[in-house]
């Protein structure tokens, strides 16, 4: 029986060592990310972590003004935990969360995870016609290259 993950929104108990790894090695969407920025995000956002014991094997981060609008970012479960339901279980935790029962917008961005999304009620844009963006892919690896954060 696999054991029940453990979520916390305590950012003291974040294994950040853990998390820089993982997106800046694993990660398509955050690779090379420098480990000061990664901080400067966990700072500024609502951070799940996942523990099964004093473990920590997955991780979600929403950035949000905790009322009306939503981003969730940076979701993984590390590659050995995986299979085991932690995805659901910590996406479960963050749609249960107090401060995120009245958004009207919630997004994400995926590029292989839209049949867990689905489950939580996520759907492509309904106006995609309105959204933009300014997106920059290579920004970490230029950076690591460059004095660019100073």
């Amino acid at each position: 029986m696999t054991p029940a993950l453990r979520i916390s929104t305590d950012r003291r108990e974040l294994d950040v060592a853990l998390i820089h790894r993982y997106l800046a090695d694993e990660s398509y969407w955050a690779r090379s990310i420098p480990r000061d920025i990664l901080h400067r995000a966990l700072q500024h956002s609502l951070c799940f972590g996942g523990f099964l014991g004093s473990e920590q094997v997955a991780f979600a981060r929403v950035v949000t003004d905790h009322a009306t609008y939503a981003a969730l970012l940076d979701v993984f479960v590390v590659q050995a935990h995986r299979g085991q339901g932690h995805a659901q279980t910590l996406l479960t935790a963050v749609m249960a969360h107090p401060d995120l029962q009245t958004l009207r917008r919630f997004l994400l961005t995926t590029a292989d995870a839209h049949a867990l999304y689905d489950k939580f009620g996520f759907t492509p844009l309904a106006a995609a016609d309105r959204h933009m963006e300014r997106y920059d892919p290579t920004l970490y690896a230029r950076m690591a290259n460059s004095d660019v954060s100073e």
